[in-house]
């Protein structure tokens, strides 16, 4: 009986194994990136609980198609910025492909995010609010919103932005919609259709507005979403250590906002255009996450945010500040944005990278004027 015992559990085995290693196999076979081994890693960004919103303002889809993203990825060559990616990232670029095929999938639901009331939100001074989720009073936050941002913004023509992504291969719709396939993934390792393709327009934007950027396509995220903080840190350091003159730090996600299988499109409309709406994080230390410096983020994420919304009003969400790290730990200026969710179109999700990038540009410039 023992060996008739351990023959079934041998079949069972191998049963198992059958049905397993081929999908285990595109994963094995993948390049590894990054030199993270931890098996547990920061919850991403997308999967906090979103806010009660006060106000919403329902918002038509536009009806105009997106034109064809060329098959193959090619990085903008007339933007200027300085492009960063290992060649393991590049080879993995379309081991993921973009899908958004079929029915039934879902309904996209486009809404915009108007200023929001209740205990937790803080206005700025000037446009804006804040989204208070940590130890500090009210009045207290605001008073530290007040202080200005502590970034050295190089004279020069030296690099001093940097965008990168964490979760590289996060993606939206090609087209806006009220509808998505049932096969969309909402991501896919494909840079023209993912976070890489936002990242490419608040570059050109700074780069337009004679601010030096470093964008990093690297992808972090795959093939294993587990550990991709620790990936992106690395890509940071790196960056940091070859660019010394680099006093801002973004990293640009999208969110996700669902509840079932409706989703939600945050969206507003500038200079007639419709654009996805974004939203700053900025990481508070509850003494357990080592940030000492944090406050001089959350000075910078509140001059960022106030130039936005005067520069393009309805564009931001409140900033969210909340006992996170995300990487803000490992040098001044470093925040989070997350531009639309899921059910933003590509093109939303773009020309809200480009408005991102004026507002950037014109946040950095005050800040030398001020200094000068």
């Amino acid at each position: 009986m023992k060996q008739k015992g351990l023959v079934l559990r041998g079949m069972l085995l191998t049963g198992m194994l059958a049905g397993v290693l081929p999908r285990l196999m595109p994963m094995m076979q993948a390049v590894q990136i990054g030199t993270a081994q931890e098996t547990t890693a920061e919850p991403p960004a997308e999967e906090e609980p979103l806010p009660q919103y006060a106000e919403e303002v329902i918002v038509t889809a536009p009806t105009a198609a997106m034109p064809e993203l060329p098959a193959v990825y090619e990085p903008p060559a007339d933007s200027g910025a300085i492009a960063w990616e290992s060649e393991s990232s590049r080879a993995m670029h379309f081991s993921r492909p973009y899908q958004n095929t079929g029915s039934g999938g879902g309904t996209i639901i486009r809404k915009q995010f108007g200023v929001q009331t209740g205990t937790q939100f803080i206005r700025l001074s000037g446009a804006g609010q804040v989204r208070n989720c940590t130890f500090w009073t009210n009045a207290d936050l605001r008073a530290e919103s007040e202080k200005p941002p502590a970034l050295n913004v190089p004279e020069d023509s030296s690099p001093a932005v940097l965008l990168y992504h964490t979760h590289t291969t996060e993606s939206f719709p090609l087209t806006a919609s009220d509808t998505y396939g049932e096969n969309f993934s909402f991501r896919t390792t494909e840079p023209d259709k993912n976070m890489v393709a936002v990242g490419n327009a608040i570059a050109a934007a700074l780069e337009s507005e004679g601010i030096r950027t470093v964008h990093a396509a690297e992808i972090h995220d795959y093939p294993k979403w587990n550990g991709s903080y620790n990936n992106s840190a690395e890509t940071i350091k790196a960056i940091l250590r070859q660019y010394p003159s680099i006093c801002a730090v973004l990293d640009i996600h999208r969110d996700a906002i669902s509840t079932g299988k409706t989703v939600t499109a945050p969206v507003c409309t500038v200079n007639g255009q419709q654009a996805a709406q974004i939203m700053i994080i900025s990481g508070c230390d509850n003494g357990k996450l080592n940030m000492p410096d944090y406050r001089e983020n959350f000075h910078f994420a509140c001059a960022l945010q106030r130039t936005a919304e005067q520069m393009f009003p309805g564009l931001t969400r409140p900033i969210l500040f909340d006992y996170r790290k995300y990487n803000q730990d490992l040098t001044y200026g470093s925040l989070l944005i997350e531009v639309g969710s899921q059910g933003n179109s590509l093109e939303e999700a773009c020309y809200a990278g480009t408005l991102v990038g004026k507002a950037l540009a014109a946040t950095l410039r005050g800040m030398k004027e001020e200094r000068s």
